[in-house]
């Protein structure tokens, strides 16, 4: 008699270790008719952040909401933590990584630092006031200066921060960030329309399904 087979169980999207989780991602993804071109993004939007951890979501849910937009050529990404950020951007024209900072400003403050290949090296003053010894600044700082040293930036990489105060587990955005999500979508939005218009490719782009 033969045994059953068992279904392989799937793994979940969300882990807690620090991996990629997919949001909604590249608008028209699939080749045209006939072999027709595709749409190749050369915009992607980085949400930075941990989605259980009060304001800190904030990075996470833009992406989201940027991804209900379903802007074309653009793609969308959570992440939580800077590792791995080099790969992600490597091949676009423009970069936007949205996170939470700290730098004492007031709650849901906009703080927009240029810092792509066209910007030059940032200076220190510059990342001190992301609040490097916060939230994810000080290695998204290392990040972006070891990828500036490879020359892997892309040509235009923005930092979106927003002014958060409270980190702690299982909490949910406080007040003052939440007031500032469409302001932070418009920015984003904003910016990414600026960029150079997604490029023709005669290969079949997929959608991406990152493994969480």
């Amino acid at each position: 008699m033969d045994r059953a087979v068992r279904p392989r169980p799937v793994p979940p999207l969300r882990a807690r270790h620090p991996q990629l989780r997919p949001v909604h991602l590249v608008r028209d993804p699939l080749p045209r008719p006939h072999g027709g071109a595709v749409v190749t993004p050369s915009r992607i939007v980085i949400g930075l952040g941990s989605p259980d951890r009060g304001d800190d979501a904030v990075g996470p849910e833009v992406a989201r909401r940027v991804a209900a937009l379903h802007l074309p050529g653009v793609m969308l990404v959570e992440h939580e933590d800077p590792t791995g950020l080099i790969d992600l951007w490597d091949t676009v024209d423009l970069a936007v990584v949205v996170d939470a900072v700290r730098s004492g400003s007031a709650a849901g403050s906009l703080l927009v630092v240029e810092a792509g290949a066209d910007a030059g090296p940032l200076a220190d003053q510059a990342w001190a006031r992301t609040g490097r010894g916060g939230t994810h600044a000080f290695g998204l700082a290392a990040a972006v200066e070891l990828a500036r040293a490879l020359n892997r930036l892309p040509r235009r990489l923005v930092l979106v921060g927003v002014e958060a105060t409270a980190f702690e587990h299982g909490t949910a955005l406080g007040a003052p960030v939440v007031a500032a999500l469409d302001a932070v979508v418009a920015t984003v939005v904003g910016l990414v329309g600026t960029a150079t218009p997604p490029t023709a490719s005669p290969q079949v782009e997929g959608v991406c399904r990152v493994p969480g």
